[in-house]
């Protein structure tokens, strides 16, 4: 009996109809498209306007897409997990909601959160559960709502991060494609670099820190950078000697769209050639957990079976990695 692999076999995705330009933001704070273009790579990103529409909007739409390019009947989905840094309540899983949403009524769910590497290590869950036999099919949704945790009078931060999400099938595989090879690292120190710290248990939200803007996201933007220029290229690096793969042998580059300048070091780090490198950056800017999906969904048409595949990200907590995958069918 060959071993079961666990392979991506449907991908959707969903992003806001409202586009926030740089031009846009150049109204809002002091900066302007030239200095976001050439320090970041992002034209525009997507923000999820509606009242009382929060992240289980996004992943509901990439999961309807999803169902309705497979033309699968969602009481067959057995887990529904959602990456997300964003969820829509504190104890509420945003996971139940969407799964019921859908119509997932046979489905147990989760929610998990790794800030940028939340889609990475989901799909090392994913696939474990696939791997394990026990269960057939999971879908895995990337969505955050970036827009709820960001302030617009903050130009390191507001002019990065858009809305979205994409989703992914798992499915059992025969025939060796699917995911390869992975290396997941954390590290606990360099939290109080990326964080978004009041609301949680340790630290309180009241209205003083309300008025100070505690309730939205801060980075140190130069540790981050370096880090996240380290720590992905690194990832990368190892996954490609540990399963000799060369730049010839690699297909495509799968990067966490938080910045161009990190992407282009990463693909550098491992002599990619530019149009080996999924880049969708300038159109949505960071979306967090939906960046790796949305990515596969940009390129799902140009994917063959048995491309080799290198995902890597890297987000606050720190935690970062590299997967790799092979793709497992022609659109």
């Amino acid at each position: 009996m060959s071993k079961i692999s666990a392979a991506i076999t449907a991908v959707g995705a969903y992003v806001p109809e409202y586009v926030l330009t740089n031009q846009i933001l150049e109204t809002m704070v002091d900066t302007n498209d030239e200095w976001i273009t050439t320090r970041t790579g992002i034209k525009e990103r997507r923000i999820l306007k509606d009242d009382g529409k929060g992240t289980s909007y996004l992943a509901i739409k990439a999961a309807q897409d999803l169902i309705a390019k497979k033309n699968i009947d969602p009481k067959d989905i057995e887990l529904v997990i959602v990456a997300t840094a964003t969820p829509d309540m504190k104890a509420a899983s945003t996971a139940s909601f969407t799964a019921s949403e859908i119509g997932a009524v046979n489905a147990f769910s989760f929610d998990m959160d790794a800030a940028c590497s939340s889609f990475l290590f989901g799909m090392s869950v994913a696939a474990s559960y696939i791997e394990t036999g026990r269960y057939k099919n999971v879908l895995l949704i990337g969505a955050d709502k970036m827009s709820s945790i960001i302030n617009y009078k903050d130009r390191a931060t507001c002019i990065i991060f858009g809305d979205g999400a994409g989703a992914v099938l798992f499915e059992g595989n025969n025939e060796g494609l699917g995911l390869q090879d992975e290396y997941l690292r954390s590290d606990g120190t360099g939290r109080e670099f990326l964080q978004a710290t009041y609301g949680g248990s340790s630290h309180k939200l009241t209205p003083e820190i309300m008025e100070q803007g505690g309730q939205y996201a801060f980075q140190e933007g130069r540790t981050v950078f370096k880090n996240a220029v380290f720590n992905m290229a690194d990832a990368a690096e190892k996954i490609l000697k540990r399963n000799n793969l060369t730049k010839d042998t690699v297909d495509w580059l799968a990067a966490h769209q938080a910045n161009k300048r990190i992407i282009d070091a990463t693909a550098n780090r491992i002599e990619l050639e530019p149009e080996k490198v999924m880049m969708n950056i300038e159109k949505y800017g960071n979306t967090t957990s939906a960046t790796l999906p949305l990515l596969i969904n940009d390129y799902e048409s140009q994917l063959k079976k048995g491309d080799n595949i290198i995902f890597a990200a890297f987000g606050g907590g720190f935690n970062w990695g590299s997967i790799y995958l092979k793709w497992a069918y022609n659109n």
